[in-house]
């Protein structure tokens, strides 16, 4: 744990309502209406711009069946998840945001930590630069929130989103300690960044219910009763720097999933099995992409809680591989195991799956002798696969029945799903003069 270094300070860049934003870049005609965006298979919002909150203050997580009439009378805009744009639009602000800083946290997809040095009026004027820069070159809006450590930074976005006269940059350090009092003051204290609803729970049964009031709690006690995680919190709510942005990359994941609920559901053999397939090869992408392989494979498919024309049930399947590997042929075999399981009886509609790969190894690793390796692994299938995917997309090849070019029915509905105008050739935007 270290103090703040004089005039060193930690802003937090963090993208407006990234989503509904990032679809106003490129279909203009949406620019003043008010906007949301729908979570996978057009189910629920997932987010929405500040114009929706105002017309329906509890529109996140609402169903689409249940708004969508509203929606379209009132001149709301719906838009399917569009995550390739998302993606792209993130990693350009990211890009940027280096411009500003050696040191910097992409801490997720619309928000970053970076550090900068000076008096806050000094570090204020680069807050409006790097607005001003952002906008200029994306289109996207952002906000900097600016302080001694990242959990006192988080404060301070709390403080310019309730206060737009801010213009969209704050250096908590312009505060008197009185001042700060009273903001600590009048923050639940289940809005601190890390505190969760029932570790707030746990806090308010002790007397803890502001942030000020975790502040000034002994910081050992806090640790010998929550951990070392909630000690940080209240050192940091009190100036001490203890929490470092990491520059460096996430280390590889020890567990890789990829699930998804169907747009309908699965009834048949058949179509499960080209369900597994296609999950198997398309986990086995992102194996290869972090360099690991996998010693062990789990595959599910299950209905839904709420379809009352399902028999409930949940197939399940786990499966050790014999060496670890990160061939899609040896993935897609294994993960093809839980059609065993599947259908025991009548009346089964299966509304997700998943294949979960645990067990990883780092592909430069001990390599496994032949003797005890599948026939075709060393061929490099799987890399064959990738840059052809790469350069022809996901659905252009694959093995077995995820090889199919029909486009399966189950496949994710994303019926208001906007032009994929920065990854794919056929969608680039139209400009007219």
């Amino acid at each position: 744990m270290t103090a703040a270094g004089s005039g060193e300070v930690i802003a937090l860049v963090d993208c407006v309502s990234f989503y509904a934003n990032a679809e106003r870049v490129f279909d203009p005609s949406i620019a003043s209406r008010p906007t949301i965006v729908l979570s996978n298979n057009d189910g629920c919002v997932v987010a929405a711009d500040p114009l929706a909150k105002s017309m329906d203050p509890d529109i996140m997580g609402k169903p689409w069946f249940k708004i969508e009439a509203w929606c379209r009378a009132a001149g709301v805009a719906a838009r399917s998840s569009n995550y390739e744009l998302y993606g792209s639009l993130s990693g350009r602000v990211a890009e940027i945001l280096g411009r500003f800083s050696a040191w910097q946290e992409i801490y997720s997809v619309d928000e970053s930590f970076i550090r900068l040095r000076g008096t806050p009026a000094e570090v204020e004027a680069i807050g409006q630069e790097i607005r001003g820069t952002v906008m200029r070159l994306t289109g996207i809006p952002v906000r900097v929130s600016i302080a001694s450590t990242k959990t006192l930074a988080k404060v301070a976005a709390l403080g310019i989103k309730k206060v737009p006269a801010m213009n969209g940059v704050l250096d908590l350090r312009r505060y008197s300690p009185a001042q700060l009092d009273r903001i600590l003051d009048s923050i639940p204290v289940t809005d601190l960044w890390g505190v969760a609803g029932r570790t707030g729970k746990k806090l308010a049964a002790i007397g803890i219910h502001t942030a000020r009031d975790l502040r000034e709690a002994d910081a050992a006690w806090i640790r010998k009763r929550f951990s070392v995680v909630m000690q940080r919190t209240v050192l940091e709510l009190r100036g001490t720097r203890c929490i470092e942005i990491e520059t460096q990359p996430a280390a590889a994941k020890d567990q890789l999933i990829y699930s998804r609920s169907f747009s309908s559901k699965i009834t048949s053999d058949d179509e499960l099995a080209q369900v597994i397939s296609l999950y198997a090869q398309r986990v086995s992408a992102r194996l290869r992409a972090q360099k690991s392989r996998a010693g062990y494979l789990t595959a599910w498919a299950a209905t839904g809680w709420a379809d009352e024309r399902s028999v409930a049930h949940t197939a399940h399947v786990n499966v050790p591989l014999a060496t670890p590997s990160d061939d899609p042929i040896v993935l897609t075999k294994a993960a093809s195991k839980l059609l065993a399981t599947s259908f025991p009886v009548d009346g089964i509609r299966y509304a997700r799956a998943g294949v979960v790969l645990t067990d990883l190894r780092d592909v430069d690793g001990a390599v496994p002798l032949a003797l005890f390796r599948e026939e075709f692994e060393g061929r490099g299938v799987g890399r064959a696969l990738d840059q052809i995917t790469r350069k022809l997309g996901r659905d252009a090849v694959g093995v077995g029945l995820g090889g199919l070019r029909a486009p399966p029915g189950w496949e994710m509905k994303r019926a208001m799903l906007s032009k994929r105008t920065m990854t794919h050739w056929d969608e680039l935007p139209v400009a007219a003069a």
